[in-house]
């Protein structure tokens, strides 16, 4: 028996999360008196997370699978856990993961937490904390099915190193067509940048910005950074930026380690979206803007002003720095 995570995988990379689970998974492991299992799909790097306490890997190599399918990866999880007898399952809280766990708790009869943030505070019974009411306050929940998937909040355990040799094994799972009924025509994704799920700093604009010939401040501080670039809701609706770019309760959630906000006000919907996000910058120059009761640090100032000189001062830090 074994506790059994499933790591992302994107043009054969892991994703930063996949570490991150797979950190979590050896700490539950542990708790267990056992080891840790993962499942990848179509990954080339499967050895790299035995420095995260994975013992084992089982990877499918499949040309079905370099797509996300929730039914067809879902089925595969579920045969990998009936392999390992896995009673417990760890997942990410990606956009992804959480279309695919309602499906795998359905086909195992599992309880399934979404959003924890700690490993258990017992195995025996199975306590998981979570975050609950948009991130305003804490859960302690309790599964009692026979098996257990836990669904791990982005950026909130860590990716801690417990190095381990590693086996990697091929995996074959039995798949049919009904597992393909659903089939992805077009992906469009943004390329050469960082994605806002994985990145660690998160530049964001508003309508402070004026209009979308104006953005260029917001993706040169990003780049600055190294940060992904967002905006909040009215920005996309307006269409000066992609649906893709939006952010907050509606769109994508930040739990970045730096979230800043630039010409945002801050409507309860994008506070609820990115308060997971460890710090919180805001620029604004409304000193009554919502955001700044939310923020770590603020700024009360013109965006057209502020931002380039910030922009300077970084780009002569990282010179001295290099």
């Amino acid at each position: 028996m074994s506790v059994l995570v499933y790591t992302e995988s994107e043009n054969g990379k892991f994703k930063k999360s996949a570490f991150e689970v797979a950190s979590y998974a050896h700490e539950v492991a542990q708790k267990m008196g056992t080891t840790a299992t993962a499942i990848s799909f179509n990954a080339s790097e499967n050895e790299s997370l035995g420095a995260y306490g994975i013992s084992k890997v089982l990877n499918i190599t499949s040309d079905q699978l370099k797509t996300f399918n929730a039914k067809a990866f879902a089925d595969a999880i579920e045969q990998a856990a009936s392999k390992e007898s896995a009673k417990v399952i760890i997942l990410s809280s990606s956009a992804d993961t959480k279309y695919l766990a309602p499906l795998l708790a359905g086909h195992l009869k599992a309880g399934y937490i979404p959003n924890v943030i700690a490993a258990p505070e017992s195995t025996n019974p199975f306590t998981v904390k979570r975050t609950a009411f948009s991130n305003k306050s804490f859960a302690f929940s309790e599964i009692t099915t026979d098996i257990k998937i836990v669904g791990v909040s982005n950026n909130s355990f860590g990716i801690i190193e417990n190095k381990s040799s590693t086996t990697v094994e091929d995996f074959s799972p039995t798949l049919s067509e009904k597992d393909f009924t659903t089939k992805s025509v077009e992906i469009d994704k943004v390329v050469g940048k960082a994605t806002i799920a994985d990145a660690d700093v998160v530049v964001s604009g508003g309508r402070g910005l004026k209009g979308p010939e104006n953005w260029g401040l917001i993706e040169e501080l990003a780049d600055v950074l190294g940060a992904a670039t967002a905006c909040s809701k009215p920005v996309s609706d307006l269409g000066w930026r992609p649906h893709g770019e939006h952010v907050g309760q509606t769109g994508k959630p930040v739990a970045s380690n730096l979230y800043i906000a630039i010409g945002i006000s801050g409507a309860i919907q994008h506070l609820a979206g990115v308060s997971s996000s460890k710090v919180k910058v805001v620029i604004n120059s409304d000193p009554e803007a919502p955001f700044f009761k939310a923020a770590d640090y603020g700024i009360v100032g013109d965006a057209f002003e502020v931002v380039p000189k910030l922009i300077e001062k970084l780009k002569e830090f990282k010179a001295q720095n290099a």
